[in-house]
């Protein structure tokens, strides 16, 4: 019903997932680890043979709590912290949307922390056993970044008009 109302209006239906998660330019794990603040530094969190997730050092080192509030005034609402990592945090991890499973990834790569958008009941024992925080900003808060900036990436490069329709989910 959805796509064939889109038709019906004329209208362009794009759709991505981990290439948008992924990308260095429009990507939603590499816009956000910058808006953190962090430089990006290199790739983990592989699924399916590739790498979805970008990591990078903060210009000086935080306290976990502080990172959340960072990540909070980004994301615009509640973070959840597990804080299972140092008292001081460097390296920093980015997976948006669901990527708490890639907690033994982060921490075989020496990250402090892990921003996601949501794990599950067990991330919390991960996160608290391997000893790296674990911050949960949202699925969907932490994946709006990628389409918006291929949106703005469209409309200056081909001067195609765009609209973003935000439809949080509280999840």
């Amino acid at each position: 019903r959805k796509v064939r109302m889109l038709l019906e209006g004329e209208l362009a239906l794009y759709s991505c997932h981990l290439p948008l998660d992924s990308h260095v330019e429009v990507g939603n794990c590499a816009l956000l680890a910058r808006e953190l603040g962090l430089d990006l530094e290199g790739r983990f969190a592989h699924y399916r043979g590739a790498p979805t997730g970008w990591w990078g050092s903060l210009a000086e080192a935080t306290s976990p709590s502080d990172l959340c509030a960072r990540l909070e005034g980004v994301l615009g609402g509640a973070v959840h912290l597990i804080a299972g990592g140092p008292e001081r945090v460097e390296r920093v991890g980015v997976v948006t949307g669901g990527g708490a499973s890639f907690v033994q990834e982060a921490v075989e790569e020496g990250l402090h922390a892990l921003v996601t958008g949501e794990g599950s009941h067990h991330s919390h024992f991960d996160a608290m056993e391997l000893g790296i925080s674990l911050l949960l900003g949202g699925h969907y808060a932490t994946e709006t970044f990628g389409v918006r900036a291929l949106g703005a990436h469209l409309e200056q490069r081909f001067g195609l008009p765009w609209d973003f329709v935000d439809q949080p989910t509280g999840l």
